[in-house]
């Protein structure tokens, strides 16, 4: 069954079931990509939803934009503190939580994301620039001609790998290791495999000897701009334990890699589905940044952030109880009619199209925006230039996940 039968299968589906049969944490619909319809009927008739026996548990979904602000804003009623049960749907053993800035609140949150920042400053923005370039003109001008391809692993990965091991000063023939353990880390076994968490436990213990190995290089040299100097020379990192170093390390290899190799491979996907959005930027590349903008709001790489409720508090006519576990759908708030006009169309002339959720807002607002879109628009400038057109073959692959919204393989070939 292809996507289109599927989605149109779903919507009937959605339309037709009781609400509190809804559960939209159900990461087949995410591999199916089929999640969309069930996050309308939740904006329609229920945007801020219980459902007691979810497949993490029992949560309550907020599915509308202005909602979603709401509580990403309200870090006093709405907790992200690891020790409360963190960022993500899936409720990680507590032996197993690893303490990280977005995973805590203020004050400690501020301090600890202060020591990362420099790394996307503007002046160091525009100095890794034209690395970005370099290494984006290289993968395109390496990729086969004639035959069918991996968008993921030829273009998406390999570019984020790069600019991982740049940002880490990682050792770049190991930079494959960052994606292996960006994997890992988002990884949620079910609990009825213990083994599988042992295997997690270990890759990660793994990547915690390779980073403390630069650490000891790094804290008896003098500081530089990599991101392992910077923790270890900041006061509010220097002293950190061994699991909050390890908490730190892979939100950083998380946010560098798996928000923008998704909107890599969405953005193909989209282009290549609505043809005419692509002639509209080969027309007038001027419209480049506002396509990606549009790109990361139409994947929304990450689906969800969680947050505990850490009193009674009332949301869209809902009373929330202390201890509930509150999800922000940003898949869903980014396709609100009410907020973004004809939301579930892809369009690169947006007016407003910096208007998405996909970074969140407020003090958790993702500290490596501007890198991402730094590479997204120098890979379509790149592609105009060529004037390579790529098109894909079949269906997505999609990565199993209500957290990840990802693609595990795209299948493509260059056209013309």
């Amino acid at each position: 069954m292809n996507e289109e039968t599927a989605l149109r299968r779903a919507r009937e589906h959605a339309l037709a079931m009781p609400l509190d049969e809804i559960d939209v944490s159900d990461p087949e619909l995410f591999r199916q990509g089929v999640a969309h319809p069930y996050f309308a009927r939740l904006r329609r008739d229920a945007p801020v939803h219980w459902q007691p026996a979810g497949y993490f548990g029992a949560y309550w979904s907020v599915t509308r934009f202005q909602d979603i602000m709401a509580v990403d804003t309200n870090h006093a009623d709405f907790s992200s503190d690891w020790r409360r049960g963190g960022i993500s749907i899936v409720d990680v053993p507590p032996a197993r939580q690893l303490p990280m800035f977005i995973a805590m609140d203020p004050p400690r949150h501020d301090e600890e994301r202060k020591a990362v920042a420099p790394i996307v400053a503007p002046a160091n923005l525009a100095r890794l620039s034209g690395t970005i370039r370099e290494r984006v003109v290289d993968i395109l001008d390496h990729l086969p001609r004639g035959e069918p391809f991996d968008w993921v692993e030829r273009v998406s990965i390999e570019l984020t790998t790069r600019m991982l091991a740049t940002l880490f000063d990682f050792p770049f023939e190991d930079r494959r290791l960052l994606a292996h353990w960006s994997n890992v880390a988002t990884y949620s076994p079910p609990e009825t495999k213990p083994e599988s968490w042992a295997w997690r436990d270990g890759e990660l213990r793994a990547c915690l000897e390779y980073f403390t190995r630069l650490w000891n290089e790094r804290v008896n040299a003098p500081p530089s701009s990599d991101l392992v100097s910077m923790l270890a020379h900041s006061p509010a990192t220097r002293h950190m334990t061994p699991e909050e170093y390890l908490g730190n390390l892979t939100l950083l290899i998380v946010g560098g890699n798996d928000t923008t190799r998704n909107s890599i491979s969405g953005g193909l996907l989209f282009l290549d589905r609505n043809p005419g959005e692509w002639a509209k930027l080969r027309a007038d590349p001027k419209l480049v940044p506002g396509a990606v903008s549009e790109i990361i709001r139409y994947q929304t790489p990450l689906a969800h952030m969680r947050r505990t409720a850490v009193r009674d508090v009332e949301l869209g006519g809902r009373r929330i109880r202390e201890g509930d576990k509150v999800v922000m759908w940003y898949v869903s708030g980014n396709r609100d009619d009410a907020v973004i006009e004809d939301a579930d169309a892809f369009r690169v002339d947006r007016a407003r199209p910096r208007q998405h959720l996909s970074f969140g807002f407020g003090i958790h607002r993702c500290v490596g925006n501007r890198l991402a879109e730094m590479q997204l628009t120098i890979l379509l400038e790149e592609m105009l230039a060529r004037d390579l057109r790529v098109e894909v073959i079949g269906e997505p692959e999609r990565v199993t996940s209500s957290f990840i919204n990802g693609y595990k393989h795209l299948v493509a070939r260059i056209a013309g």
